[in-house]
């Protein structure tokens, strides 16, 4: 009997066995990675743009303080959306055969520490936003390290699991064509 990955549910046998993919067999398993890598491309050059203003101390020449805060609070609004869509839509679908969507693991795990430290950077943001507090930089940044990492690393890891050569394990040809997205 053959092997399975540890917990996976992949045949190791079948999964070394697997055939070169055609190009447009590729495109059809690759899909949902390009769609997902576009959102996070957005959202990494977002968080880049105000990382680097909260290192330098110096918003960009360009924005004001007013649109400087309201990219920081589209930066939360848009994340918890999207992963709001995930974890209602796309997620429970994948979860059917792929346990790194299942709720008890690494990528949804990861969703509730990255929502933590959006919840702290909206509030700052609003509260710069209304007056009560003045913006500063460096509290901004300190705010933005409590979850920067694992949002990187999220980024990246729900990209990989939705890669072709991973959900080609997981899924035929013809259930991608399927895929809520």
């Amino acid at each position: 009997m053959a092997q399975t990955a540890a917990g996976s549910g992949v045949d190791t046998e079948t999964e070394l066995k697997l055939p070169k993919l055609s190009s447009t067999d590729f495109k059809t398993y690759n899909n949902m990675a390009e769609h997902m890598e576009y959102f996070h491309n957005h959202f990494r050059q977002t968080w880049k743009l105000l990382y680097s203003a909260c290192s330098s101390g110096k918003r960009p020449s360009n924005m004001s303080l007013r649109q400087f805060i309201a990219t920081g609070l589209q930066l939360c609004q848009h994340l918890e959306a999207h992963h709001s869509i995930e974890e209602q839509h796309i997620f429970p679908v994948l979860a059917r055969k792929m346990p790194a969507f299942r709720k008890e693991l690494e990528l949804l795990s990861q969703h509730k520490e990255i929502h933590k430290g959006l919840e702290k950077l909206e509030k700052y943001m609003e509260e710069c936003q209304g007056g009560e507090r003045e913006l500063r930089l460096e509290e901004m940044k300190s705010i933005l390290d409590t979850f920067g990492d694992v949002l990187w690393a999220h980024l990246d890891d729900e990209v990989k699991e939705l890669g072709a050569e991973n959900m080609r394990k997981y899924w035929s040809i013809a259930e991608m064509r399927r895929m809520p997205m």
